[in-house]
């Protein structure tokens, strides 16, 4: 079934490409020409990094379980390749398509490999669960959710998330966590032998924390603009994550009951930062900002891991592999709540307004975001941000 689902879609993707998919045509100004180039040389390093964030730390990161490490690389592989192509040709049809054709380029293929985040980290709640069918059933519908929740999210209520922490870290956490209540609802699933770590797996994964926690600040300022915007946003990630990676140890030592340092805790909270400070990362905030929101979000992440999965195993019978909700849901909550802050305080310039630097800085959320912005004023923007968080949850539950 794996090889005909995969064969079925290969073959009609390039039929697809053969007739509609073409490439930018090349300028023809020499301007125009040192410009794109400039741009690829600035945006290629970038996509570069999220490709070794995306393949090989988060590949490695899923290899906690000892029997399903070699699956789950593969599946972590397979997923993202197979999403990003059908991000493509959605993205393409929804937004690209003029005269016929899709037009092709480095920026789009990057939109493609966010999108595709959503469903590698889904697929964290029903690791080791799910067959490789059913996990690419699940990509198949949850790239459109995926779409059409960040249309409505960024396009229509004009939510500020650069980092992808509303847009892309909730929704995923909760589409994951809503397929798994769907596959598994009928009873509580007993701990299997299997899916105890061992030290090995569990010191793979943690070489998979450590390459990721590396990359992740090119993750989060990709889409900025190149200047202060993309400056500022990854000092905030590297203060954020530095300050998570600490209060983690601290948190997990404090957690066991022997004082020893839990692999699971040092494998999900040293990122938590990183997932709380994507909203607010090209935001204008004093570094101490950074630095307490990776703070709390590791603790949130590793309380989490202590007391709110079990619960929700015992209340809701909810199954949750990889606790995305610690390392997604929660600190993705948090860092939405932060945003809300962030533009409530923001000092007024002279002329009674909001400072330019909590604007969109790019990537999906689009320059006219800033007008509507300050047309409804702080309060509103804030309460957009509020309702953007309420949409993710809602709509990735629903979907999922």
């Amino acid at each position: 079934l794996l090889t005909l689902f995969l064969g079925l879609f290969q073959g009609a993707l390039l039929l697809f490409f053969t007739l509609f998919v073409t490439y930018d045509e090349p300028s023809a100004q020499a301007e125009d020409t040192d410009l794109v180039a400039n741009q690829v040389y600035s945006t290629f390093p970038f996509f570069q990094d999220i490709q070794v964030l995306l393949v090989v730390g988060l590949g490695l990161l899923l290899t906690f379980l000892p029997h399903y490490g070699f699956s789950a690389l593969t599946h972590n592989f397979i997923l993202l390749n197979f999403s990003m192509q059908w991000v493509l040709v959605l993205q393409g049809l929804l937004h690209h398509f003029h005269h016929g054709q899709i037009h092709l380029d480095l920026h789009k293929l990057l939109i493609s490999e966010f999108a595709a985040v959503t469903v590698l980290i889904s697929m964290g709640a029903i690791l080791g669960r799910a067959s490789p069918c059913q996990l690419l059933v699940m990509a198949t519908c949850e790239i459109p959710a995926y779409l059409a929740s960040e249309w409505v999210i960024v396009t229509c209520l004009g939510v500020l998330d650069v980092g992808g922490t509303i847009t892309i870290h909730v929704f995923s956490c909760y589409f994951g966590l809503g397929v798994s209540k769907a596959l598994f609802r009928a009873m509580q699933q007993p701990p299997h032998p299997k899916e105890t770590p061992t030290p090995r797996s569990d010191l793979v994964s943690l070489v998979g924390t450590l390459i990721l926690w590396v990359f992740w600040p090119s993750f989060v300022a990709v889409l900025c603009q190149p200047g202060d915007a993309q400056h500022r946003a990854i000092l905030n990630t590297l203060l954020a994550m530095s300050a998570s990676a600490i209060t983690t140890v601290v948190a997990s030592s404090l957690l066991e009951r022997d004082g020893k340092l839990s692999p699971g805790h040092l494998q999900n909270g040293s990122l938590a930062g990183g997932v709380a400070i994507g909203v607010v990362a090209d935001m204008a905030m004093p570094p101490a900002a950074a630095l307490a929101l990776g703070s709390l979000s590791a603790a949130v992440c590793a309380l989490g891991f202590r007391f709110l999965t079990p619960l929700l195993g015992r209340k809701l019978t909810l199954h949750d592999q990889c606790g995305i909700h610690n390392l997604h849901g929660l600190p993705g909550i948090l860092g939405a709540a932060a945003s809300v802050v962030a533009v409530l305080v923001a000092p007024k310039d002279t002329s009674g307004s909001r400072p330019s630097q909590l604007s969109p800085a790019g990537g999906n959320a689009s320059e006219a975001v800033e007008g509507q912005w300050r047309g409804r004023g702080a309060g509103g923007q804030a309460l957009c941000q509020a309702a953007g968080l309420a949409v993710a949850v809602g709509a990735s539950l629903l979907a999922g």
